[in-house]
């Protein structure tokens, strides 16, 4: 049984139906980077210490999120295979279980985690003077870490259930609370006691908590996505293997990126203290550009799995070279712009003449692969939409091991930075193609009958609705 959120994925004209989805997520999508830059904006006003920990924490909390995130896709594909079969009871229980499955796993990364702080951000290099307040801060982190598990994951289902607009709102009110309670917390105003940067981190579990409940609340009420907790064991088991096979590649693929960019910024470090900033600013300014194109994606890979589900595989096509002609056209443009605006814009981030130089070559160079990244990123989430998330994973591995490190390694020996830009648009250029190229070829070769069975008679839909009706 499908609701309207669900048939505007299956049902709705492609083009149209992703841009308004793409619109509706876009406040979302600038939420998401919102949390960090209100907490460091907060706790800058602290000291440095409390800054310089700060920065100590984020590389650790992205690993970790990268391990959430990855069961967030093991939990909303398969899902979204269920909604667009018109499965909803087996959605419900998938959803159900997933939670459960991403609640044992925050309190177990939470409890490791807070055990282990010092050694870990002592690994990390941070010295005494910061690792008081990284423990202040990391141990309402980690013991509250399922409150934003549960949020991204709340978010995400909303999205695979085809409510994307409630999603990003829900994304935007999280913001705005976070940055309402930071000063109450950290600075104590209005009566609060003074925490310092552990109130910041309240603040943001808090926030995340409010989002997750309303998000779940949703979940339950508007789309009939909660099931009752009392699961069988064998079926618990069959979805939790479900979720798995999907989870353990997104995670991998993930996990590629953060460390392919550490391998990067220590070949760039080799060129000097300029270079590292001069690059980590214009990688900053980089992210502008595929703010709409992100937000196009965070719902393109729910709405391949609902047509998926629903064997529609005519309109799986049609979103592959909408979206890849969109990604296509407006990166390029935005790299026409980066080209030609590059002398204006790096004044805002550096007077330093050598910075400046460097940002400049850095923008006029990779920008010319923008369109690649987002062809490739989109590739994967076909490849993981249509049930094959391994191939997902090895095509980020392809960019970053097989590509770019290599590569970049190779301009390191030739002593030229210059090469290690052109190093990342030759990695850009030749992983987006290929992946590109592979979306195609699987989603124009998808089998009729992907779920072994022959499509279901009209007489059996209403069956399945009684059933479901009688169910819920």
């Amino acid at each position: 049984m499908r609701n309207r959120f669900t048939s505007s994925y299956i049902d709705g004209p492609i083009g149209s139906t992703m841009l308004r989805t793409a619109c509706s997520m876009l406040a979302g999508t600038l939420a998401i980077s919102g949390y960090n830059i209100a907490d460091t904006w907060f706790v800058s006003s602290l000291g440095t210490d409390q800054l310089a920990a700060m920065g100590f924490t984020f590389p650790v909390i992205m690993l970790i999120g990268c391990v959430y995130r990855g069961l967030c896709v093991g939990v909303m594909t398969p899902t979204a295979h269920s909604l667009g079969g018109g499965r909803r009871p087996e959605a419900a229980r998938l959803v159900t279980s997933g939670l459960m499955l991403m609640m044992l796993a925050s309190l177990a990364i939470g409890t490791a985690g807070a055990l282990t702080i010092e050694p870990t951000f002592r690994l990390c290099g941070a010295g005494s003077n910061v690792m008081t307040y990284i423990v202040q801060y990391m141990l309402i982190w980690y013991f509250g870490s399922f409150t934003g598990t549960l949020g991204m994951a709340g978010n995400d289902l909303l999205i695979a259930a085809g409510d994307s607009f409630t999603a990003s709102m829900l994304m935007l009110f999280g913001l705005g609370l976070n940055v309402l309670l930071d000063p109450l917390f950290i600075f104590g105003w209005c009566g609060f006691p003074v925490m310092g940067i552990a109130g910041a981190a309240l603040a943001t579990v808090i926030s995340q908590a409010v989002c997750g409940i309303v998000a779940l609340r949703l979940l339950y009420s508007r789309h009939r996505l909660i099931a009752s907790p009392r699961i069988p064991r064998d079926t618990l088991g069959k979805a939790w293997k479900t979720i798995i096979r999907f989870a353990v590649p997104a995670t991998l693929g993930m996990l590629l990126m953060p460390i392919g960019s550490a391998v990067i910024t220590r070949i760039v470090a080799s060129f000097g203290d300029a270079a590292v900033a001069a690059t980590a600013a214009a990688s900053r300014l980089e992210v502008v550009a595929f703010i709409f194109p992100m937000a196009l994606g965070i719902a393109l890979m729910p709405m391949v799995a609902q047509n998926y589900g629903a064997r529609r595989f005519d309109r799986i096509n049609q979103c592959r070279r909408f979206a890849m002609r969109f990604a296509g056209g407006f990166l390029l443009t935005m790299a026409v712009i980066y080209f030609f605006a590059a002398p204006y814009v790096v004044g805002w981030f550096s007077k330093d003449p050598e910075v400046q130089r460097i940002m400049i070559l850095y923008l006029r160079i990779v920008s010319f692969g923008f369109a690649a990244v987002e062809i490739h990123r989109f590739s994967g989430f076909f490849f993981t939409g249509c049930g094959r998330p391994a191939a997902a994973a090895f095509l980020n591995a392809l960019r970053v091991v097989v590509f770019l490190v290599p590569f970049s390694l190779l301009a390191l020996w030739a002593g030229s930075l210059v090469l290690v830009f052109w190093a990342r648009l030759a990695a850009d250029l030749l992983a987006g193609g290929i992946a590109c190229y592979a979306a195609r070829r699987m989603t124009r070769n998808l089998p009729e009958e992907p779920f072994g069975k022959p499509q279901e008679t009209p007489a059996e839909f209403q069956a399945e609705a009684v059933n479901e009706s009688a169910e819920l």
